[in-house]
């Protein structure tokens, strides 16, 4: 085929190679994690996009105001950890979605509790960035 008949894609300056984007959005769902662990409001507000939406399960999704009102309320549990594990991203122009393992273990009551939850994210790359456009978490039932 000749060149000049051949579709060209547009350029985006921006474009990353695939495996620095998979390393970014790991990093950012690291970043992410521990700033709900500490209610950390500002890291939160810069890691999810204005129009981000969460689900868990079933449940009406949360906006994004709704989402940090949920993760920062109440105090900071410091017995609170989240291990992400599991993860498998893939990343299409200016677009990756991460699925993972989600295991949250923390105190509540005065008894230690460990849930595991599988979840998607989707991120997009904007203005040098990515932030988190949508997220959907639902527990993965326990063995019997």
């Amino acid at each position: 085929m000749a060149a000049s008949s051949a579709a060209k894609e547009p350029e985006n300056s921006e474009t990353l190679p695939p495996a620095d984007a998979k390393q970014q959005v790991l990093n950012l769902g690291k970043e992410w994690v521990a700033a709900e662990l500490k209610h950390d409001a500002t890291t939160l507000r810069r890691i999810l996009g204005d129009q981000f939406v969460a689900s868990f399960g079933a449940e009406k999704p949360y906006d994004k105001e709704a989402f940090l009102k949920l993760i920062c309320s109440g105090d900071v549990d410091p017995t609170g950890s989240q291990t992400l594990t599991d993860e498998t991203v893939v990343v299409d122009g200016d677009t990756a979605v991460v699925v993972g393992t989600d295991t949250v273990r923390g105190t509540e009551n005065g008894s230690t509790y460990a849930v595991v939850y599988r979840y998607t994210v989707t991120y997009i790359h904007r203005n040098g960035q990515w932030v988190a456009l949508a997220e959907h978490l639902v527990e993965v039932p326990k063995a019997k």
